[in-house]
């Protein structure tokens, strides 16, 4: 596995990349222009100038996460064409500087919920929480205007900016079903994949988080049937996912293991990370740890490592740990312990399995 970590970008993260560079086995940053808005195209000089800032501490810059989809490309709007022409435009501009894959979601109006950015740990560390009652009883404009006001970093789907087309949006999609949006997703991939194909980079659709419909709106990306009916949608391996253990594992009838082993030729991109989950429909983030969630972390790294994943791992959210301020769920520590306890997992493997070969040889 190649080991990535996520960066927000010089004055908008905490974490540095003098610090990054440290944390053993880490080869590139996942990155996106933050600031530039779902539709927009990506200015070549702008990429330019994240690679040099990489390029200062031989960081690669492979993955992008994400170039967001604009909202007339979901609902299938006139103007659909527009932006789709606008993305394979950025497609291009991130072809120049060897970008291998692009993270994206296709989750209308919310990229992800939590209702509680700082949740409790028995440890007294912090994490981000999901309460189902709260979702199931809240206005979700309050819950923008909650996790918008986060005074220190942007929260990449909840800017600010997006109050005033909320309400717009949800009359939008009253009547979108799931097809309907299954139906939009293809029209974007038949537009985008020849040109994927032709620049050699990958797209890798990110599961919805948490994997349910909320506020009535619809979901695909939520389930192994659910993936294995988006990759179909375009035969081609540039049409793949990001396959998050976090976002899927929420639901109990999601066997990820399994999803490894069926989806390993398409799976572009990884995200580890661990959740407690509790009778009544809640979860909070935890350590990366296998004991500490429900999701058996350990058979995860094992299914990578049978399959040769040979593809981008990152340790996704971490807690909030030792005081430290930073975006919520992007600190720095918990996201480095995270990262050592998938290398020792990974490392383990690595080591009994040249054991077997060595006997194995030694043996005929």
């Amino acid at each position: 596995m190649r080991m990535v970590f996520r960066w927000f970008g010089e004055g908008n993260d905490s974490v540095t990349l003098p610090q990054i560079k440290q944390i053993p086995g880490v080869e590139g940053i996942v990155w996106a222009l933050h600031d530039i808005q779902a539709g927009e195209i990506w200015p070549a000089e702008r990429i330019q100038a994240i690679k040099k800032q990489a390029d200062a501490y031989d960081f690669h810059l492979d993955v992008v996460e994400s170039v967001n989809i604009h909202e007339s490309i979901k609902l299938g709007h006139r103007e659909r064409d527009y932006y789709i022409n606008n993305y394979i435009e950025t497609i291009k501009n991130l072809a120049s500087i060897n970008v291998k894959v692009i993270c994206y979601n296709f989750m209308p109006v919310f990229d992800w919920v939590r209702t509680n950015l700082f949740g409790s740990l028995p440890d007294q560390s912090t994490a981000l929480f999901y309460e189902k009652a709260k979702v199931t009883d809240m206005d979700p404009l309050d819950l923008v205007r909650k996790i918008a006001a986060n005074p220190d970093y942007t929260m990449p789907g909840w800017e600010p900016e997006r109050l005033e087309t909320l309400k717009d949006l949800f009359a939008a999609y009253q009547h979108v079903t799931t097809e309907d949006l299954l139906d939009n997703l293809r029209y974007f991939l038949e537009k985008v994949i020849p040109i994927c194909e032709e620049y050699d980079i990958k797209l890798a659709i990110h599961p919805d988080d948490p994997p349910w419909e909320i506020f009535d709106l619809p979901r695909i990306v939520t389930t192994q049937e659910r993936l294995r009916k988006i990759v179909n949608l375009v035969p081609s391996k540039y049409n793949g996912i990001t396959l998050c253990s976090g976002a899927l594992g929420v639901r109990e009838d999601n066997d990820i293991v399994a999803m490894i082993h069926e989806f390993k030729d398409r799976i572009h991109f990884a995200h580890i990370r661990n959740v407690k989950l509790f009778d009544n429909g809640d979860f909070i983030e935890t350590s990366h740890r296998t004991e500490d969630g429900s999701l058996p972390i350990n058979q995860i790294v094992q299914a990578y490592h049978d399959i040769g994943f040979a593809g981008y791992v990152r340790p996704d959210h971490g807690r909030h740990i030792w005081d430290e301020q930073c975006r919520p769920g992007y600190g720095l520590y918990d996201r480095a312990l995270g990262i050592m306890y998938l290398w020792g997992l990974w490392d383990a493997l690595e080591l009994s399995q040249r054991k077997d070969e060595h006997y194995v040889t030694n043996t005929h």
